[in-house]
């Protein structure tokens, strides 16, 4: 028998080959899977990856749990659907105003909110998202509650349009990458150590000389732009908007739990995370022929307590452990 180095190399050796093997699976996929629904399948998980992957930035490691990140998803869609649709300006540059745009709100409302700790400033974000919302709804420039629609052209790399799927699949990649990209360096860096101080003991970590509110607003801040930049994303992919949509709470809370149900603080468990959930919502959804409105949700908050309950750090903890014990035997 070969020696991997004990337990923990067996672990790291059989997590390479995972994700080797994952990562070839990932980018061979739409030429696999022609058919438009699975390719649908595949940018959702995407989307719900990076998403739950740039809250994670806030919540897993800095420990500030936001319910409210869905404000800055609806920014990126908002603002480059205003641009291409009002003044004829190209998605890529809307995507790039939109992050600016919601990287300044999320340090505006980082700033007052910081000062709250535990279930104070999840309230304060969820307070924060309902305003911005409501602004929204009532704002008849930008549709109000009515929304907006996005004109269909046709085949186009500079409006962000195309009539099949497999280009949205790998530009939604390519903003995933870069989002983990990121979080690998976080989870090397200074900033990610200092945030992790943060996260488990603030008063520890300022009498050390960490400036706490100064590294909170950097997270949220790289959060806030990797969320409007899949909001932006998402408003080309539909080609329709409204507050409803893309600042309803319930995108906040969804990203939040894909990234618990996966595992907080670590930087694979958000994909994890990202690919139960949306197939559990799928699925129900396909094989109920619509019918079983809201049963991926039982299931999804029946899997979320059995986590919690179980297996409190996520499944991607757990993913580690099997393949350590298969390693083993």
């Amino acid at each position: 028998m070969p020696s991997w180095g004990g337990p923990g190399g067996i672990k790291r050796v059989g997590l390479k080959a995972v994700l080797v093997l994952g990562a070839i699976v990932t980018l061979g996929y739409p030429l696999l899977v022609k058919l438009p629904f699975y390719q649908h399948f595949g940018i959702l998980v995407l989307m719900y990856a990076t998403l739950a992957s740039a809250w994670n930035i806030l919540g897993g490691y800095t420990g500030q749990i936001s319910i409210g990140h869905g404000a800055f998803f609806g920014i990126g869609a908002y603002a480059s659907t205003v641009l291409v649709s009002r003044f004829g300006i190209s998605p890529w540059i809307g995507m790039l105003a939109g992050a600016l745009v919601a990287v300044v709100v999320a340090v505006a409302i980082g700033y007052p909110t910081f000062r709250l700790r535990g279930h104070y400033f999840v309230m304060a974000t969820i307070g924060a998202a309902e305003i911005i919302q409501v602004v929204f709804s009532n704002w008849r420039a930008v549709g109000g509650a009515v929304g907006m629609y996005i004109p269909m052209v046709g085949d186009s790399w500079s409006l962000l349009q195309f009539t099949s799927k497999a280009p949205y699949y790998y530009i939604m990649l390519t903003i995933l990458s870069a989002t983990v990209a990121t979080v690998l360096w976080l989870e090397r860096s200074k900033l990610g150590y200092c945030l992790k101080a943060i996260r488990e003991d603030t008063e520890a970590a300022q009498s050390l000389g960490v400036s706490a509110t100064g590294y909170k607003l950097l997270a949220m801040g790289l959060s806030a732009l990797f969320t409007s930049l899949v909001g932006s994303f998402y408003a080309q992919y539909v080609l329709f908007i409204d507050p409803e949509s893309v600042l309803g709470i319930s995108i906040s809370v969804q990203m939040c739990l894909v990234a618990i149900l996966g595992g907080v603080g670590t930087v694979y468990g958000p994909l994890l995370g990202s690919l139960v959930m949306v197939a559990l919502s799928e699925g129900t959804r396909v094989f109920l022929g619509g019918g079983g409105k809201g049963v991926d949700l039982i299931v999804y908050g029946t899997l979320i307590i059995v986590v919690a309950l179980f297996q409190p750090q996520g499944l991607y903890r757990l993913a580690t452990r099997l393949v350590a014990t298969e390693g083993r035997e």
